[in-house]
């Protein structure tokens, strides 16, 4: 079984309750949004990132989704702060040394900003005298908040992170909070 969710914005990527000892820090979990039982995450979101999160029964698949010597390709959507250059954009072409490790090199360009975009809840936080930009970063690996972390080396912080795809698997048609089985 492969089910296809649309993770929200605030949602934690694990069927547990979270941080119970903080009535203040609670966050929804998968389990708020999928019933079904013996599914477990291909890889990881971040909290604050939204999109495309494959759930399956199948261990070797989960293996093979979220292991980097697979190199699945995924591809998130970026809001930056400012508008890179394509002179900036080479950095994330070429590899960015992230001090713990350097990034394989990402196929990066600017796009407009994503058809049938949901509203975020709570919205970014945008300052009025600096634009913000789209970008969409393919990349083969998935570090700890790796795609924040290569934005920000170059100068444009990420204000929103969305990813779209893994391999042949998108959010398409799927509204945040939604899941559909592949």
């Amino acid at each position: 079984m492969i089910i296809l969710f649309n993770k929200p914005f605030n949602v934690v990527c694990q069927f547990s309750p979270h941080d119970q000892s903080n009535p203040n820090n609670r966050h929804a979990t998968l389990k708020d949004f999928i019933s079904v039982p013996n599914v477990y995450a291909a890889g990881r979101l971040d909290t604050d990132s939204e999109g495309l999160l494959i759930l399956t029964d199948d261990g070797a698949l989960q293996h093979r989704l979220s292991h980097p010597k697979h190199k699945e390709i995924k591809t998130y959507w970026a809001q930056v702060e400012g508008v890179p250059t394509e002179h900036d954009l080479e950095a994330l072409r070429c590899g960015v040394d992230l001090g713990d490790f350097v990034t394989k090199p990402a196929a990066v360009q600017l796009m407009a900003e994503p058809e049938h975009l949901w509203p975020r809840d709570p919205p970014i936080r945008e300052r009025k005298a600096i634009p913000t930009s789209w970008l969409q970063i393919k990349i083969s690996e998935g570090k700890n908040r790796q795609v924040r972390r290569m934005t920000a080396k170059i100068g444009y912080p990420t204000l929103r992170l969305i990813r779209y795809a893994i391999g042949n698997y998108t959010i398409d048609g799927l509204a945040p909070g939604t899941w559909t089985e592949a």
